[in-house]
């Protein structure tokens, strides 16, 4: 039985993968500070699904299925010692990386959460890099990373997996081929720490050997999986608010609640997304295909589609019958970007994606109706203004009876109806 530790595995797409791969068979060890939690905690908002305590999750799982996972409360980021003892106790053939803030707009909310996004991330990736290297383990790293390190400068071209082919004039006008890691360009703290990630990986795998795969994900949507299914107490997080909710979700959420779908500055973002279902499905695809010892990084896309945030907003109104409200856009990004991406590494596994089309969204719009009355509608619009340069525009939004909305600064924004 293969042994794999799921850093972070009590989060959002952690929680899911660590019961996927146990249902597969594997050894399941999470490894978790439970900062996720802490972080609704400071936040002042909770997971609209009502989520047990790791232990008691742990327990539901045996329960129902018959497998043991455990779990051990450790920062990776902070506890060193503590986690080369027990990787060396441990000796993974895996180590699956959720361990890292996970939240773009919650990295940009002022000068303590950036800092802290940079330290945790930072710190966690490579304190498993160097105590790998320590203790001359060969376990395979599956890390997930984003697609947001490339960027979304939409110039037409297919984004790669990870690698670009680049032709570099020398000495006589001599033309050198080189394939080097796709140019980044993050868009927030969270995701710079990302593109540190790979420089990283590159140093780990060339220098020590680390054999390392990077799963750059789209945005995850969904909440639910089979094995989540199964049992209340093994109910997955669902996170609505401006800082953690992913944006199908939150339109879903918004739609289950009668509040208006806000959509930041035109919609034209083009976004790449992926069920939460396929997300685990792919880590397990990635595990089971490791690179060589001695080879570069894997660098995978973990994507199935890619769609406008407009056009999404207009999918779950029809569905629905929710209004659209078109808000002012805290981030600091280009009104319309179009977003081409190869996924073609997962399907040749044999990834059969999971697509809007297939009703899942039903799926998950339900989830959201059974429990809007844990909802915090103060904390449903995002606030964070990702640059001190940006006006502050609309960062809540109350539906008027004239087809409007009013923001909590104020301004009157047109609501617009989608559902026809």
């Amino acid at each position: 039985m293969k042994k794999v530790m799921v850093i972070g595995g009590d989060g959002f797409c952690g929680w899911p993968t660590s019961l996927y791969l146990s249902e597969k068979g594997y050894d399941v060890t999470i490894v978790d500070n439970l900062s996720r939690r802490k972080i609704d905690n400071r936040l002042g908002v909770v997971s609209l699904t009502p989520i047990k305590s790791t232990q008691e999750r742990i327990e539901a799982w045996k329960e129902v299925s018959g497998k043991s996972i455990k779990f051990v409360e450790l920062d990776v980021a902070q506890e060193f010692d503590d986690l080369a003892i027990l990787l060396g106790e441990l000796k993974p053939d895996a180590v699956v990386h959720f361990g890292e803030q996970r939240s773009a707009p919650y990295s940009m909310r002022g000068a303590c959460p950036k800092r802290y996004t940079v330290d945790n991330n930072i710190n966690a990736t490579h304190n498993l890099l160097a105590a790998l290297v320590l203790l001359d383990l060969d376990a395979h790293v599956v890390h997930l990373g984003t697609m947001g390190v490339y960027g979304y400068d939409g110039a037409g071209l297919e984004i790669p997996e990870g690698y670009q082919q680049i032709m570099v004039r020398g000495e006589e006008n001599v033309i050198h081929n080189r394939e080097i890691l796709y140019p980044s360009n993050p868009g927030s703290i969270y995701h710079m720490t990302k593109t540190m990630d790979q420089l990283m990986f590159q140093f780990y795998a060339k220098n020590d050997d680390i054999r390392i795969t990077d799963l750059h994900q789209g945005i995850v949507w969904g909440t639910q999986t089979d094995q989540t299914r199964r049992d209340e107490r093994l109910i997955n997080r669902f996170a609505y608010d401006g800082d953690y909710g992913t944006v199908l979700n939150r339109f879903l959420m918004q739609a289950a609640i009668g509040y208006p779908l806000t959509v930041h500055g035109t919609g034209g973002q083009t976004r790449a997304f992926i069920h939460i279902s396929d997300t685990v499905r792919c880590v397990e695809l990635a595990i089971s295909n490791p690179p060589a010892k001695g080879d570069r990084p894997v660098i995978r896309n973990q994507m199935t589609e890619t769609h406008r945030v407009r056009e999404l907003a207009e999918l779950v109104a029809r569905l629905t019958g929710a209004k659209v409200a078109m808000v002012d856009n805290p981030r600091k990004e280009a009104a319309e970007n179009d977003l081409r991406v190869s996924n073609a590494s997962f399907l040749k596994l044999g990834l059969h994606p999971t697509t809007l089309a297939e009703g899942l969204m039903n799926d998950t719009y339900q989830v959201a109706q059974k429990y809007a009355d844990r909802i915090n509608r103060e904390r449903v619009a995002a606030s964070t203004i990702w640059t001190k340069n940006q006006k502050p525009g609309v960062v809540t939004v109350e539906a008027l009876e004239d087809g409007k909305a009013r923001g909590d600064t104020g301004d009157v924004v047109q609501i617009q109806d989608r559902a026809g």
